[in-house]
């Protein structure tokens, strides 16, 4: 059983992050902040896609009228991301946003740091505080001599310690790195070190394909660890491919809040059916399907519901059809052609979780 590391819980609107809640799943808004439109529409598209929070750049004030729009078009809560300048952030709080993202020591003077402090606090809106290997103070840098991971957990506990002083502790933490390696010591130094919620991420982890490999070994190994209460996985890619990384990855993990988990074989000399088509046609067909179970697409009918036998339901393919089982439990045969309705429709009689 992974032990599962004791943080802080907080709330970002109805959204519960940190002290047992289930692991949540973020993605940004790629659209420019002067599009309200089109912004509005991306949003509800990740909320039909199972996204949890959804945080979007405000770059100057005048975007503080996304976060109006935002709040109106959509349940998720929404996080400002907001560098430098702490009036907008004020503006934010004050527009009714959940979440803020800023780092304390980037904004200027005390009373800066205190004014967004005590606005968050009255409302009580939790501060999300995001380190990268970019973003190391110098004198951090000159102690380490690089972004280390020791250098990278100094810098986020040196920003929250800035909060701290206002009594403010509602606060999130990002410690990323394009490193994987650095990353995944960086927070768990971190971990080891407060009990703040951790939001994890690989930062600038690439295209679709190598983005994914890489934020599924970072964050798949903390979580795996008991280490993260959010997630993100960033990529250049739109922001749903970012939603089903991030549900898959904690889908295979056995973390998923609905939504199936795969199983299907890689093919070899003894498979006699467009498996690769028929696997990728049912996970397609099943993708807003939101039933904890587990599906199998097997490629041999004679070992299938062995190999897949913990399944609720699957296929044995065969040569002109395949067998329908459920638990390794044989159901019947199908032709080929019927394989994947016959899947669909045992799906749709189990029923949905509780």
């Amino acid at each position: 059983m992974v032990h599962i590391r004791k943080s802080r819980s907080i709330n970002a609107g109805t959204l519960t992050i940190g002290g047992g809640a289930p692991v949540s799943v973020q993605s940004m808004l790629n659209i420019p902040a002067n599009d309200i439109a089109g912004n509005v529409a991306q949003a509800l598209e990740l909320e039909r896609a199972g996204c949890d929070i959804i945080r979007t750049a405000v770059p100057d004030l005048a975007a503080v009228k996304l976060i109006y729009a935002l709040k109106e078009a959509v349940k998720l809560p929404i996080v400002a991301d907001i560098h430098f300048d702490y009036k907008i952030a004020l503006e934010c709080v004050a527009a009714g946003v959940d979440k803020i993202r800023i780092n304390p020591g980037n904004i200027g003077s005390e009373d800066r740091v205190k004014a967004v402090a005590k606005a968050c606090l009255a409302r009580n809106i939790p501060i999300r505080i995001g380190v990268n290997s970019g973003s190391v103070e110098k004198e951090i840098l000159a102690r380490h001599g690089h972004p280390t991971a020791a250098a990278l957990c100094e810098s986020a506990l040196y920003h929250a310690s800035l909060l701290e002083k206002f009594d403010f502790n509602s606060i999130v933490l990002s410690i990323k790195s394009s490193n994987v390696k650095n990353m995944i010591e960086a927070y768990r130094l971190t971990a080891a070190s407060c009990e703040y919620p951790l939001h994890l991420g690989v930062t600038e982890a690439g295209t679709e394909h190598m983005g994914v490999v890489k934020s599924a070994i970072g964050i798949g190994s903390l979580l795996a660890d008991g280490i993260g209460e959010t997630l993100r996985v960033s990529l250049t890619a739109e922001p749903l491919k970012e939603v089903a990384a991030g549900r898959d990855i904690l889908a295979a993990l056995g973390m998923s809040r609905g939504g199936i988990t795969f199983v299907s074989c890689p093919t070899c000399g003894r498979t006699q059916i467009d498996l690769i088509s028929l696997a990728n046609r049912a996970q397609e067909a099943l993708r807003d399907v939101h039933k904890e179970i587990t599906v199998a697409i097997m490629g041999c009918a004679v070992n299938g519901p062995g190999e897949a036998q913990e399944a609720d339901i699957g296929i044995a393919a065969g040569k002109g059809g395949g067998l329908i089982f459920k638990k390794g439990e044989i159901i019947r045969r199908v032709e080929e052609a019927q394989l994947l309705e016959a899947l669909l429709k045992e799906v749709a009689l189990i029923p949905d979780a509780q």
